[in-house]
């Protein structure tokens, strides 16, 4: 579904990535881990379409996408959500989600739509929240919601764009054990029963070692390990980079 291959990215003097591959197969759950600095998000980026590569390839289900910008990369199947929410506030749960659909749907430009159309939306936008157990607060203005209900609106957000690979940038930051519980449990059901292929950046190791199927560690804009949570756990390189060179 998604393969990555010698890919940098430099800022002036600054190498933020350093020649970095990644193979995710369909329907895999894969973790992107490492130190704070490790160039996570900005990997995240370059597969979004958010920065253009400095060196290296990226495709996604057999095509070359590096040079596509980030909205035709949307309309390919990618979507993602970001470290620091993103959503609109003074809007609707259900707005917000709709946003979402019509773009999926290829209505942002149209200026007026049939009562069909938007009744169609709307059945979306209706079976979207409720997977992300969100249906009764859909009429709830989103800046009034708790922290876990807007970082599972953002989700519900890219759910919208009918994506078939998802990209979740530290879902569960910020959060109270019973709101990562939540999310966590969340992801568990879109990977299961959502037919969705899941890469997800993640500090909290309870989470990555209970979702992920393998996991891929990055340390200083490098690869630096990647494996299954058994193997990564077992690490030394790994656990040198997370608890220091006497680890």
């Amino acid at each position: 579904m998604l393969e990555v291959k010698n890919v940098a990215k430099r800022f002036g003097s600054l190498v933020a990535v350093r020649d970095v591959s990644l193979s995710v197969a369909k329907g895999e759950l894969r973790a992107v881990i490492g130190p704070n600095g490790a160039g996570k998000t900005t990997f995240f980026n370059l597969i979004s379409g958010f920065f253009a590569p400095t060196a290296g390839t990226i495709a996604f289900d057999g095509q070359d996408i590096t040079a596509l910008p980030a909205h035709r990369r949307v309309a390919l199947g990618i979507a993602r959500t970001f470290q620091i929410t993103e959503i609109f506030p003074e809007l609707t749960l259900f707005e917000n989600v709709r946003i979402g659909a019509e773009v999926a749907d290829g209505y942002r430009l149209r200026p007026w739509i049939s009562r069909a159309e938007r009744a169609r939306i709307s059945r979306h936008v209706e079976e979207t929240l409720e997977l992300a157990g969100l249906g009764p607060k859909s009429g709830r203005l989103v800046g009034e919601l708790a922290h876990g209900d807007q970082r599972a609106a953002e989700i519900a957000m890219a759910l919208a764009l009918r994506p078939r690979l998802l990209l979740l940038d530290e879902p569960t930051a910020g959060m109270g054990d019973q709101e990562t519980y939540a999310i966590t449990q969340l992801i568990r059901r879109l990977h299961r029963g959502g037919n969705l292929t899941i890469v997800l950046i993640e500090h909290d190791m309870r989470v990555v070692f209970h979702l992920a199927d393998r996991i891929t560690v990055l340390d200083q804009g490098t690869f630096l390990a990647d494996g299954t949570p058994e193997e990564i756990a077992r690490n030394e390189a790994v656990q040198a980079a997370y608890l220091g060179s006497a680890a």
